[in-house]
């Protein structure tokens, strides 16, 4: 129970203009100077106003004062509604108004809202939210004729700040309004209960609601009961905390039994970098031979050298030999020309003889030919044997082609495609240590167009297969002898399998227009692109599609760095000083359409054969041309023969020179190729040598970046490790995995701490809780043996002003009160219960004990109901001066009392205001009244 703050202002609320239906009127002197010099407090109420409520369609809005405020008149007239409007607008239920058990029924009949407006004063150091509302909060409510109850809560300016009716509690709160307490607002209904109830217990519990100690037992009876309940979790959290120690325990048994095991762990990592750097030593033992064939190959190379610089000189000189001959050529050519016209003469002389020679040649025609058909049957067995032996060929590979449609494994062979599931039943079941991989030709092509250059680079690697080791050689060997029973079986290549692709970043071709070969494949695993770089160096092969623009740029003055060699689309291989010409015209294996394929191999067929039977016709030919026979020649013939023989001469020493040039240049690049290929051979092994060991030595700095001198062998460190990693293992096996042996230790000793603190906390909790609550209990006690003795007090006081005199009897323990008055002056022992009284007498007592209730509650406002409805002119004289004196000495509480009588005899006083409802007319005063009767 909070002490209430009286605000040191003295203000009142604003008069507003009334509508036609104003059914008030009011006594006394204006605001300003009827209650200039009283105190008021925030959570008053200001005014009120009533539409369409029970039976009113308009009421107010109603000003009310600060102090003491009547509001009179006759039944029907609307004081009743004023007070049920008070309450149900301030949160309380319909069952305390006793007016009505649900809150569609206050909706006046023929409506379908009822709405109720209350202003609040809000200033002085009560305040709620002044800064939002301002000196006033508005409270709107809405009744819908279904029951719903709606807010808006308005601050001075008549904004709307909030709907909800958590705020309006909050603002209840706040000013410690409690409309549901009997003794802040006493209805009809409850004064007669009261005055009427025969139990001492309901008068007990009416003292108890009204100090509100009736709250203050039930918190502490829920309290109690919480603290039962948490005493009852400690107990079952007590067996848990058992078990979490026990199982904290046993994990952490296992926990400290890990040393060992780690112990070995260390050792395992110490042997592991001493294997790495091991390895390196070895390798490097390894590498010895191969660097010093390194350096005798490097002198051998100065051989070379000189060769090739003398095959140089002797292309030179033959190319200068022949250009000296093609000159005395052009020389002689030119008489030629000069000897023309005398050549025509000739010719028309040589026609005239060659007719006398025709019938001989006719002669000599027929036994050619006789001779001519013996040759030709022997010729013609030949041509018909190479020619069918090319359409068995071609059928073949039409075959292949077909069968390949449904399968593209059968282009490396019909015995492909069982191959394959045979390697994958033999890794199925555990024959492989590595599953192998092939034929190595299953790739795929960036740009079809190049599939018949990367074929005749790769050319037998196609099909062939790589294996991890040469166990796995072996399984696969044995597998082949059964797929291929007297065929040729794909090659296969042993290396061990990497998980990353070589970095070929350094010795790669990196062309900006052209791709590698290694760029135009596209290959997922990365086993088959290793294979592919070490047997064929793919990075640094150029795929160029035009043959004149790969000539232009691998035999220009700059080819490409890290380029060996390039090929065309149409499979030509260039080199930087030479290039060859591809045997080969279709790709037999990385082609994409196969359909067109099967269409190219007929016409090749074809297009073979005609080239066949037209050399064979060309042979026939020059074998039967008749030779010419000519008559004595003439002396300018001579001339010309002459002539004629000295451009053969010559061209045969030209045809001599050039042979000689071409093959001087032979071999010049056959030196030349040797020379490039012994480097290659030398820069090969280098690169080798150097991959391999820097492979080695990053490897083992990745396990141990500073290199440990080993004395000890590979081969006796790897023995080590295998014992303690099954040793491991098998302790593992015992314990546990470390990792979850670990975390279930952690995690148990997490979760007993846990506990213990939970545990530790609520006791603590149970231990405050009980010194606390015996604390609050004494002062429970105290407060209402207090609250008690003032009632008392109080309620003698007022019964004396009316020589009355009285007791009232507390009884805590059986939760009883007995009140006793006798009127008049009498003897103590004379006293009886209230129920002996008059009605009168019963009304004044009740008002003595609200008065008592009023003096020891705090509240902003009090309101009582025709509280002097059984009281004869002396009785309602004294209870009016009572409560006028109560008022008067607490200027800081609001004060409503709703009285049928016409308060006609009351004094004048700035702190009194009179509100006189006007009567209803008859029809409305009649549905009023059988209305009231009704609720």
């Amino acid at each position: 129970m909070s002490k209430r703050r009286s605000s040191s202002a003295n203000e009142h609320p604003s008069k507003r203009s009334r509508p036609e239906q104003e059914e008030v009127e009011e006594d006394g002197e204006d605001d300003e100077n009827c209650t200039s010099d009283v105190v008021s407090d925030a959570g008053i109420v200001e005014s009120i106003t009533l539409k369409n409520f029970m039976c009113h369609s308009l009421l107010g809005p109603f000003a009310f004062g600060s102090n003491v405020n009547f509001v009179v008149g006759n039944n029907g007239s609307g004081k009743s509604a004023v007070l049920t409007a008070l309450i149900v607008a301030l949160g309380g239920n319909a069952q305390a108004t006793n007016r009505g058990s649900s809150l569609k029924g206050f909706v006046k009949e023929g409506e379908s809202s009822a709405d109720v407006s209350i202003t609040l004063r809000n200033k002085g150091r009560d305040a709620y939210k002044p800064e939002v509302y301002g000196p006033a909060i508005m409270i709107d409510l809405r009744i819908t004729r279904e029951g719903l109850r709606t807010y808006k809560l308005r601050g001075k300016s008549g904004q709307i700040v909030s709907t909800k009716k958590e705020e309006l509690i909050s603002i209840l709160d706040n000013f410690n309004i409690q409309v549901n307490n009997p003794v802040s607002v006493l209805t009809q209904e409850m004064s007669k209960y009261f005055l009427h109830s025969k139990g001492e217990g309901d008068k007990y519990k009416f003292f108890m609601k009204a100090t509100q100690l009736e709250q203050m037992r039930e918190d502490f009876v829920y309290i109690k009961t919480t603290k039962h309940v948490t005493e009852d979790k400690v107990g079952q959290h007590s067996e848990c905390l058992k078990d979490l120690k026990r199982k904290y325990l046993e994990k952490e048994d296992r926990y400290k039994s890990l040393a060992s095991l780690d112990e070995m762990h260390s050792k395992v990592e110490e042997l592991q970098k001493q294997m790495a750097w091991a390895l390196v030593a070895e390798v490097e033992k390894e590498l010895e031979p191969m660097k010093e064939k390194l350096r005798t190959d490097t002198h051998s190379t100065e051989k070379y050298d000189e060769k090739v610089d003398e095959w140089k000189n002797k292309v030179a000189e033959a190319e200068k030999k022949h250009k000296q001959i093609q000159e005395q050529l052009e020389g002689i050519t030119q008489k030629v020309q000069e000897l023309q016209p005398k050549c025509a003469e000739l010719k028309t002389e040589a026609q005239r003889r060659n007719t006398l020679f025709k019938a001989s040649e006719v002669r000599l025609q027929a036994a050619m030919s006789t001779f001519s058909g013996r040759c030709l049957s022997v010729s013609a067995y030949t041509f018909h044997s190479v020619l069918q032996r090319s359409i068995d060929v071609n059928k073949r590979n039409l075959q292949t082609l077909e069968s390949s449609r449904s399968n593209r494994l059968r282009r490396f062979g019909e015995h492909m495609p069982a191959l394959l599931s045979a390697i994958q039943e033999a890794h199925r079941k555990g024959q492989f240590k590595q599953r192998p991989r092939g034929p190595l030709g299953r790739t795929c092509l960036r740009d079809p167009e190049l599939a018949l250059a990367v074929e005749v680079c790769l050319k037998g690697l196609l099909q062939a297969f790589i294996c991890d080791n040469h166990e796995d050689e072996k399984v696969l060997q044995g597998l082949m002898a059964k797929m291929f029973p007297g065929s040729r079986r794909p090659s296969i290549i042993t290396s061990h399998f990497l998980r990353q692709v070589h970095d070929t970043r350094k010795r790669a071709v990196n062309h900006p227009d052209y791709p590698s070969v290694l760029q135009a494949l596209e290959i997922e695993d990365p086993v088959v692109t290793n294979c592919l770089i070490d047997q064929r160096g793919i990075e640094s092969i150029l795929l160029i599609k035009n043959r004149a623009e790969a000539r232009r740029v691998m035999q220009g003055a700059h080819p490409p760095a890290n380029c060996t060699q390039a090929f065309s689309k149409d499979g030509d291989q260039i080199y930087n000083n030479r290039s060859y010409t591809a045997e080969q015209t279709r790709a037999n294996y990385l082609s994409g359409d196969v359909e067109e394929e099967i269409r190219y191999v007929p016409f090749s067929l074809l297009w073979r054969s005609g080239i066949w039977v037209l050399r064979y016709m060309q042979n026939t030919a020059s074998t039967h041309t008749p030779h010419d026979k000519c008559v004595p020649n003439s002396p300018q013939e001579e001339d010309l023969q002459e002539i004629v023989t000295k451009i053969a001469s010559k061209r045969a020493e030209c045809d001599e020179a050039r042979t000689q040039m071409a093959e001087l240049k032979a071999s010049y690049e056959k030196a030349e190729q040797e020379y490039k290929q012994h480097k290659e051979h030398i820069n090969t092994i280098a690169e080798e040598a150097d991959s391999v060991k820097v492979t080695s030595v990053a490897k083992a700095t990745e396990i141990c970046p500073e290199r440990m001198t080993v004395r000890r062998t590979a081969r006796s460190l790897d023995s080590e490790l295998n014992r303690l990693k099954a040793k491991i293992n098998t302790q593992q096996e015992q314990q546990g995995d470390r990792e979850e042996v670990v975390r279930q230790y952690h995690e148990a000793l997490e979760n007993y701490k846990n506990m213990a603190q939970q545990m530790k906390n609520l006791n603590s909790f149970i231990k405050s809780l009980d010194s606390v609550m015996n604390h609050r209990l004494q002062v429970y006690a105290e407060l209402r043996r207090f609250l008690s003795a003032r009632c008392k007090y109080y309620f003698d006081s007022m019964l004396a002003q009316r020589g009355y005199s009285g007791s009232m009897t507390f009884d805590h323990k059986n939760e009883t009160l007995s009140i006793s008055v006798q009127p008049g002056q009498g003897n103590k022992a004379d006293l009886s219960d209230m129920r002996c009284l008059s009605g009168g007498e019963r009304s004044f007592s009740t008002v003595c004990f609200v008065l008592s209730l009023w003096a020891i509650t705090e509240a902003p406002f009090r309101c009582l109901d025709e509280f002097d409805v059984y009281m004869d002119m002396v009785n309602r004289r004294i209870s009016m001066d009572m409560m006028l004196k109560v008022a008067a000495g607490q200027r800081y509480r609001q004060f409503i009392f709703l009285t049928p009588q016409s308060m006609s005899s009351l004094p004048q006083s700035k702190i009194i205001r009179i509100l006189r409802l006007k009567d209803p007319d008859r029809g409305q005063n009649n549905s009023q009244r059988s209305q009231e009767q009704d609720q």
